[in-house]
C-alpha cells in the first residue's frame, strides 16, 4: 500500500464529505485512467494509488480506523494489487459512464415501468381574461395507454417475460482485464423484459398517439410565464408505469389600450391643446367600466395620473393594484385658414418665458452643451 497520506493523494481535507471526497476521486481516476494514457507509467502509479486511497477513505469503518491509526490500521484490507475485490464495483460503478460513454450503475433503472414524459402546452388568453379569470377547453396530442394490451405492450392472453439474459436488470456485466464494467443488455436492450408476443394494436409500445380535451380552471391575476400542473395529464408510462404531468404555460396576447407591469396597468390618454391647457374632464377606459378624469390646467404632455385599486389583483394574493394613465397633448392637424391665424395670433400673444416652463432650461442646457465641445 502507499504510504502517502491518503487525504493528500485526493487533494481533500480531513473534514471532507464522502459527496466531496467522491467527487475528488472521479477527477483523478478520469484523468489518471490507464485507458486515457495507454502509454503513461506515471499516471497508472497514479490511477492506483488514487483508487487505493478512496477504497480505504470512502469506506466508513476504515476511513475511522486510518484517522485514529493511520495506515497500520488498513494495511492487508485493502487497495494494493487487488483494489480492494469485495467492494471493487461500488467504487467504480459511477465512474464508468463518464471515462466511458455508457454502463455504470445509473443504467438499472430502466427496467420496468417508466414514468412518461411531462408536456408543455401554450395557452394564451385577453388580458381580460387572465385578470379575471376563465375556465378553458384545450385539446392536446399525447401519448396514451393501448387499451387493447393496458398498457403492457403485451398481446392479450399473453405476458412480458423477465430477460433470461440480464435477469431483468437491464444490465450486463462484462470482465476487462482487471475491471468489470456494466453495459445495456443486447437482448432487451436495457428494459429488464421481453415480449414475445407483441400487441398488434400499439406493436409492443405500451402507447398510443391520441388527443384529448381537458377543461383547464386559469385563476384571476394570472400573467405571461405562470404555469398550472395538471397532475398525471401528459404521456402515458411505458410498460404500465405512471403518466407525466402536464404544465400549462400563460402567455397574456398584446391589448389594444392597456399594459400590464405587474399589478399595475398602464394607458395613454390623447387630450387636447385646450383641455392641457385650461384643464377638463375626460372619460377614460378601466377594466370595470369608464371613470372621470379631472385634468387640472397647465397639464404638460407625459403626466402620470393614478386611478387607485384599477389594475390587477395578482394571483399569488395581495390587493388590486393601480390604473397609470399618461396623458398625450395632441398638435391639431388639418387646420383651416382662419384656425391657422387665430394660432398666429395666439403666439403673439405669447410673451416672455412665463408661458414655456421648460423652454427655458432646455435652451440653457443647449448652450452649457456646445460650449463644453
Amino acid at each position: 500500500m502507499s504510504k502517502r497520506d491518503y487525504y493528500e493523494i485526493l487533494g481533500v481535507s480531513r473534514d471532507v464529505d464522502a459527496k466531496e471526497l467522491k467527487r475528488a476521486y472521479r477527477k483523478l481516476a478520469m484523468k489518471y485512467h490507464p485507458d486515457r494514457n495507454p502509454d503513461d507509467k506515471d499516471a497508472d502509479a497514479k490511477f492506483k494509488e488514487a483508487t487505493e486511497a478512496y477504497e480505504v477513505l470512502g469506506d466508513a469503518q476504515k476511513r475511522a480506523a486510518y484517522d485514529q491509526y493511520g495506515h497500520a490500521a488498513v494495511d492487508g484490507q485493502g487497495g494494493g494489487a487487488g483494489y480492494g475485490a469485495g467492494n471493487f464495483s461500488d467504487i467504480f460503478g459511477d465512474v464508468f459512464g463518464d471515462i466511458f460513454g455508457a454502463g455504470g450503475r445509473g443504467g438499472r433503472g430502466r427496467a420496468g415501468p417508466q414514468r412518461g414524459s411531462d408536456l408543455r402546452y401554450t395557452l394564451e388568453l385577453t388580458l381580460e381574461e387572465a385578470v379575471r379569470g376563465v375556465e378553458k377547453q384545450i385539446r392536446i396530442p399525447t401519448l396514451a395507454a393501448c387499451n387493447v394490451c393496458d398498457g403492457t405492450g403485451a398481446k392479450p392472453g399473453t405476458s412480458v417475460k423477465t430477460c433470461g439474459t440480464c435477469h431483468g436488470q437491464g444490465q450486463v456485466r462484462m470482465q476487462q482485464g482487471f475491471f468489470s464494467v456494466q453495459q445495456t443488455c443486447p437482448t432487451c436492450r436495457g428494459q429488464g423484459t421481453i415480449i414475445e408476443d407483441p400487441c398488434t394494436s400499439c406493436h409492443g409500445r405500451g402507447v398510443k398517439e391520441d388527443t384529448k380535451t381537458l377543461s383547464v380552471k386559469i385563476p384571476a391575476g394570472v400573467d405571461t410565464g405562470d404555469r398550472i400542473r395538471l397532475s398525471g395529464e401528459g404521456e402515458a408510462g411505458a410498460m404500465g408505469g405512471p403518466a407525466g404531468d402536464l404544465y400549462v404555460q400563460v402567455s397574456v396576447r398584446e391589448h389594444n389600450l392597456f399594459q400590464r407591469e405587474g399589478r399595475n396597468l398602464y394607458c395613454e390618454v390623447p387630450i387636447s391643446i385646450v383641455d392641457a391647457a385650461l384643464g377638463g374632464e375626460l372619460e377614460v377606459p378601466t377594466l370595470d367600466g369608464r371613470v372621470k378624469l379631472k385634468i387640472p390646467a397647465e397639464t404638460q404632455s407625459g403626466k402620470l395620473f393614478r386611478l387607485r385599486g384599477k389594475g390587477v389583483a395578482p394571483v399569488r394574493g395581495g390587493g388590486p393594484g393601480d390604473l397609470l394613465c399618461r396623458v398625450q397633448v395632441e398638435t391639431p392637424v388639418n387646420l383651416t385658414a382662419e384656425q391657422r391665424e387665430l394660432l398666429v395670433k395666439f403666439q403673439e400673444s405669447l410673451t416672455g418665458e412665463k408661458h414655456s416652463p421648460q423652454k427655458k432650461s432646455w435652451f440653457e442646457g443647449v448652450k452649457k452643451f456646445f460650449e463644453e465641445i
